[in-house]
């Protein structure tokens, strides 16, 4: 599988990635057996870029890859994990928390200072058993998670935060940092502080929703960011469709985008492919990917998408993705 590098950094992802969101339980629970069943056909699959975060099942996922990683040389892999969440041990079980089933038993705080992303990062590093975590991104800063509280977090975050990240670099703690978030504007007004090395954008450069090239991508192009795109089915109705109960953006898909799913749908179809085959290959193919991510706590789902990136695209289908 290609390899392609992060920034200006000496890190190399390959060009698709495995998001292990899934193995934290999300909306479901699933045994550690097939946790690991499902990273061991990624690992197959050549994929060698795992990202994962505390919040997938309160550092369920990072104790699961972690697991899976271990024995496995060093150089073999890259890792990518999050920070701003800090995680401290809970009065006991939870059942569900932020869509995540069964999660460990842990509480959790936002904390973007310098101060809580090392305590942070220095959490995750034992969860995963490494020392040295290759991308750190700063996970959910912006308004599109928290709204008015946001003004809060930036100020801790371009107050020491940032600071922090470039001085964990510069020791060799991490390989590389950036964002890994789901709204374009955050990603520029950090930019605007200070240089960073990648952003982890979630469902805003997909078939459907392209709002990122209106001003992020060339942004990324020339500061040299990468971007390592997540979210490529939008939450969900680019892999089903516009059928009934799909989901856009982490809810119900409102009509508008009903309509422009079918519309897509139907043309991707009449060159023979199928939707979710087409939001694939855009993502793939787009110029300013890094890496493509892709998440399930499945083997056959993770094997059905590999499986249609195979599928041939007849030249007359290049305009979808134009």
């Amino acid at each position: 599988m290609d390899t392609r590098s992060i920034g200006r950094t000496a890190v190399k992802v390959t060009e698709l990635s495995f998001g292990c969101a899934g193995i934290g339980n999300l909306y479901r629970a699933i045994p550690d057996a097939d946790a690991l069943a499902v990273l061991e056909t990624a690992w197959e699959a050549g994929i060698r870029y795992f990202d994962t975060a505390p919040h997938y099942g309160r550092g369920l996922s990072e104790t699961r890859l972690g697991a899976f990683l271990a024995g496995r040389p060093r150089a073999d892999w890259v890792v990518s994990t999050k920070v701003g969440r800090v995680l401290s041990p809970a009065a006991g079980p939870i059942a569900e928390a932020d869509g995540f089933v069964s999660p460990l038993p842990n509480d959790v705080r936002y904390d973007y200072s310098g101060d809580g992303i090392e305590e942070s990062l220095a959490q995750s590093c034992d969860r995963l058993g490494t020392g040295v975590i290759d991308i750190v991104y700063v996970h959910d800063i912006g308004a599109y998670t928290h709204g008015a509280a946001n003004a809060g977090h930036m100020e801790a975050f371009l107050g020491s935060g940032y600071a922090r990240l470039v001085r964990l670099k510069e020791q060799g703690r991490i390989g590389a940092f950036g964002l890994g978030v789901n709204e374009t504007q955050v990603c520029l007004d950090v930019m605007d502080h200070g240089p960073i090395d990648a952003i982890l954008l979630a469902g805003r450069l997909t078939l459907l929703d392209r709002s990122a090239e209106a001003e992020l991508v060339g942004r990324c192009r020339a500061a040299g960011t990468s971007l390592v795109l997540g979210g490529i089915f939008n939450s969900g109705i680019l892999a089903t469709g516009p059928v009934p109960g799909a989901t856009y953006d982490y809810g119900p898909a409102p009509r508008e985008v009903l309509e422009r799913v079918a519309a897509l749908q139907a043309e991707a179809e009449r060159h023979g492919l199928p939707l979710a085959a087409a939001a694939l290959h855009f993502a793939l193919r787009h110029p300013a990917a890094a890496s493509v991510l892709i998440g399930t706590a499945k083997p056959s789902s993770l094997k059905r998408n590999l499986a249609a990136l195979d599928l041939p695209v007849p030249a007359e289908a290049e305009a979808l993705f134009a």
